[in-house]
């Protein structure tokens, strides 16, 4: 990973312009000298739900400083400084210390996209099903649903305590 810490499929190119065509103003609060000071609002994000992590590249850098001052830094601005989640946290410590990886490793927005094309997510590396509309939710798309199902033991006690029913 050339010396990077993380590895993560960019998320501000793509055919959905819904989830692929974000910006760090998707995240960011760049109204407050903080974030305007220091970042780039046209900069490319990249998305948290696959990550691959160099943990020695980690261990020289000062990411988890980093994360806890910004953290820190938010809640100091009265929660203002970015959107509410975990995600704009992230690109803010790894910021500088991203590789990008091939989207085929990160398949994003079958949370999001009804048109997911099922093909296409039987044939990526990861699929992730960021969004509101999660497999397990009635409000789930029914021809995803299968791709989250088959792995799923619907005889656990506690899938069965969630009320998660079999398709």
């Amino acid at each position: 990973m050339n010396g990077k810490v993380n590895g993560a499929a960019e998320t501000c190119k793509g055919d959905d312009k819904f989830v692929m065509l974000k910006r760090l103003k998707s995240y960011l609060n760049f109204s407050n000298p903080l974030i305007s000071k220091v970042f780039d609002p046209k900069e490319c994000p990249w998305a948290y739900g696959m990550n691959i992590f160099d943990l020695k590249a980690w261990r020289k850098t000062n990411i988890s400083h980093t994360y806890h001052y910004w953290v820190k830094q938010n809640i100091k601005s009265n929660m203002s400084l970015w959107q509410i989640g975990t995600l704009p946290a992230g690109l803010i410590a790894f910021h500088g210390n991203v590789h990008k990886i091939d989207p085929f490793w990160h398949m994003l927005g079958l949370g999001y996209q009804k048109n997911t094309s099922v093909d296409d997510a039987k044939n990526a590396g990861v699929i992730h099903f960021n969004g509101r509309a999660k497999p397990w939710l009635d409000i789930g798309f029914p021809q995803l649903r299968p791709l989250w199902s088959k792995y799923v033991d619907f005889s656990d006690k506690f899938i069965k305590c969630c009320h998660i029913r079999a398709p």
